[in-house]
């Protein structure tokens, strides 16, 4: 009887610790495609997962962080939803990148057409980005997820440092330090630009396997000529010497 209450016990318990962690394993995200590189671009997923066993997420909202405006934010398209750009002035005109920028997208939108993000299921939601600020560590994004029977549950809470987790925390995106070059396109010149090099080189080794192979050709030409013009004259030689 004790051995079976402990079994029970001890199962109640382990099931109640998982129906506690498992909400913090499923909090609206967001990470880089790759790097996201201070004074770089880069496309960034927002991953928005399901927390709810009845209804479905039909609309999410991601507000971008107003003392870092970003000049350039485009969406892309996702069948089965409807995305919208929001712009608005800035209260102070910032200067990023020898740019000064007094409107910038402060917050994206999804629609869904249909069912939505159903439950057990997550969806991402791809946003261009950049140019990324050089003077932070992180991008902090404020989330709003709405459900189909209307619940809000609103992501917005900043990770404090040397805290514990927040029930909803907002998106943060961690920034690395800037790539040699700097910017967007550096990497894909430099790609190029060894492309096309190497190229040079493989049509330099092709005409110089080409000058190498018709010199070849020639000199056995001229080889087998002068072979046969030497036949030709031991025989004629041997002709003589026998009507001598």
């Amino acid at each position: 009887m004790k051995t079976s209450r402990l079994v029970a016990a001890g199962t109640v318990a382990a099931t109640a610790v998982l129906t506690l962690s498992a909400p913090a394993f499923a909090h609206v995200s967001v990470q880089p495609e790759g790097v996201a590189a201070k004074g770089s671009y880069a496309v960034v997923n927002f991953k928005v997962p399901n927390e709810s066993d009845t209804a479905a997420t039909t609309r999410v909202e991601v507000n971008l962080p107003a003392d870092h405006p970003l000049a350039s934010v485009m969406p892309q398209k996702i069948d089965g939803w409807t995305v919208k750009v929001t712009k608005s002035k800035l209260d102070k005109p910032v200067t990023a990148h020898g740019e000064k920028i007094g409107e910038a997208v402060t917050k994206v939108t999804w629609t869904a057409d249909g069912k939505g993000i159903e439950p057990g299921f997550f969806q991402k939601f791809p946003l261009s980005i950049g140019a990324l600020p050089e003077d932070t560590d992180s991008l902090v994004f404020k989330a709003v997820q709405t459900y189909s029977d209307k619940s809000v549950v609103r992501w917005i809470e900043p990770q404090k440092e040397g805290a514990e987790e927040p029930e909803h925390p907002a998106p943060t995106l961690v920034l690395s330090a800037a790539t040699e070059g700097g910017h967007h396109g550096s990497a894909a010149a430099e790609d190029a630009s060894h492309t096309e090099e190497s190229a040079e080189h493989t049509d330099e080794a092709a005409s110089a396997a080409d000058g190498s192979d018709t010199t070849a050709r020639v000199l056995g030409v001229v080889g087998i000529v002068v072979g046969l013009a030497g036949v030709a004259y031991g025989v004629l030689a041997g002709r003589r010497r026998t009507n001598a």
